[in-house]
């Protein structure tokens, strides 16, 4: 992997059109992989990664086991399954408890993400109806990374991003077509 970074985002209700947008705003060569975490019906497979796929030149994949993260992927947690990165920068998916009452979590994403990238780790807590995400923004911020919840104004739904701000660990608080245009920046090389 030739990228330093790797962002990490996270999404409820609302989430599909807010993940869209960030991902159809960031140019071919954006090259840190980006992990994603969108609460889905756990009993039906996804479209998600297809339906992305359409709008973005970036590659989007639903994540599979083992695999390692690669410059300019975008890795799509599965339904029902925990998405983690490892140590050695491949992914696992996890069938273990629920955290936060979902599965795939934002929590589980962010701390093992933050655990394996420390200050090179970008966490993004876009629109949503609970409180997932809120232990990870917190384990990112102590890693030395940068987070960024979406603005209460173009979240759909704003419980997620409002539950990360009230951490004191969200460096930038942002509408929504602001989030591309600061990942860019964050991780110029």
């Amino acid at each position: 992997m030739s990228s330093r970074y790797l962002v990490v985002l996270a999404a409820s209700a609302g989430g599909i059109r807010a993940i869209n947008e960030i991902l159809s705003n960031l140019p071919e060569n954006f090259a840190p992989p980006i992990a994603i975490v969108q609460h889905l019906n756990p009993n039906y497979p996804s479209c998600l990664a297809e339906i992305l796929n359409q709008h973005t030149p970036l590659s989007v994949k639903q994540a599979q086991e083992s695999e390692l993260l690669t410059t300019g992927v975008v890795y799509i947690a599965p339904p029902n399954l925990h998405l983690v990165v490892n140590s050695d920068g491949t992914l696992s998916l996890l069938n273990t408890e629920k955290v936060c009452r979902v599965r795939p979590a934002a929590d589980m994403l962010f701390e093992s993400a933050a655990a394996c990238f420390q200050e090179r780790v970008i966490a993004v807590v876009l629109t949503g109806m609970d409180g997932d995400g809120t232990d990870g923004v917190v384990a990112v911020k102590r890693a030395g990374g940068k987070v960024i919840a979406q603005d209460h104004v173009t979240s759909e739904f704003f419980s997620m991003p409002s539950n990360a701000i009230q951490t004191g660990c969200v460096d930038f608080i942002l509408p929504l077509s602001e989030i591309a245009p600061i990942l860019l920046e964050l991780t110029a090389e």
